[in-house]
């Protein structure tokens, strides 16, 4: 048993205070963007809105602490966003399945000591995760392979990533040999002792993994920028939300030419809640795969 002096007690609470300040300091912008979103246009114009959300009354012309949800209906009313917030669901989802598939495919044939060329192709693997074409030569590429405006250019390009694999990869080299070699030795196979073995032992980094992907084509924005220009249809939402801050501020800037003064942004409510429309979405994952990450997954498989 361990007993703790009043002094480390004490340590220990201005540690717990500066934690709990540093997040309280960080959701303050996500507060007051969700604020904005459940407000009224007219209290985001005079800057009324802080924390909480702000109505105002046209019977009296004043503003009062309430919820308005015209901002979400103007953006759940709007096809094109909703089309894109589903397509962005199912890229999620189609490119998080390829991209572990791909990881898994590329990590596990490494952990083989008799895999010839294991050398080289490590060297081929971790090139590529630093020296690059870069952007122009990219887009020259896809566009001779046909894949502008080609749902496809979302997917593969991006489909695997070295940073990814090499963590993968250190993980299956974490897991002891004795549990392969008791597998061969009954007769496994390499695919087998992927399936059996690797894989299930591998699921809170799978799951970590799995998030990474999710996340990162999630928030996907500069490859539909470059590659999708005259196909809505697979507009991801991300650059649908670029596009509709863009048209707001287009209107925006008219606005405010016509005005003397400093005029704020009429359309801060409707962005915040495009913003938020596209956010929690993602939010929602974590939870379902937060149990997955926990430690000393293979403490006591092979007993001694």
């Amino acid at each position: 048993m361990k007993i703790k002096s009043k002094g480390t007690r004490l340590g220990d609470l201005i540690v717990i205070f500066f934690c709990v300040l540093v997040i309280l300091l960080c959701l303050l912008p996500m507060l007051n963007l969700l604020a904005q979103s459940l407000s009224s246009s007219q209290s985001v114009i005079n800057s009324k809105v802080t924390f909480l959300p702000v109505v105002f009354n046209n019977e009296n012309m004043t503003y009062h602490y309430g919820i308005t949800m015209e901002s979400y209906k103007y953006v759940f009313l709007d096809p094109a966003f909703s089309h894109s917030m589903w397509w962005t669901a199912i890229l999620t989802v189609i490119c998080t399945i390829l991209s572990l598939t791909m990881t898994i495919l590329c990590a596990y044939p490494l952990t083989y000591d008799w895999l010839k060329g294991k050398t080289v192709i490590n060297t081929i693997i971790i090139f590529t995760m630093y020296f690059s074409a870069g952007t122009i030569p990219n887009y020259i590429l896809m566009k001779t392979l046909g894949l502008l405006n080609n749902p496809l250019v979302l997917i593969i390009p991006n489909c695997l990533s070295v940073f990814n694999m090499i963590i993968l990869r250190s993980f299956f080299f974490g897991i002891p040999d004795s549990l392969r070699e008791s597998a061969e030795i009954d007769g496994a196979n390499p695919f087998t002792v992927l399936i059996r073995i690797y894989l299930p032992l591998s699921a809170p980094v799978l799951a970590t993994l799995a998030l990474f992907y999710a996340v990162g084509r999630w928030n996907g924005f500069t490859d539909a920028l470059l590659y999708i220009n005259s196909a809505p249809q697979w507009v991801p939402i991300q650059l649908k939300l670029w596009q509709l801050i863009q048209n707001m501020t287009s209107i925006d800037v008219s606005t405010v030419e016509m005005v003397s003064g400093n005029v704020p942004r009429a359309s801060d409510a409707i962005k915040a809640a495009a913003i938020m429309f596209a956010t929690v979405p993602i939010l929602i994952v974590y939870p379902w795969l937060q149990r997955y990450f926990i430690a000393g997954v293979t403490i006591g498989a092979v007993k001694g």
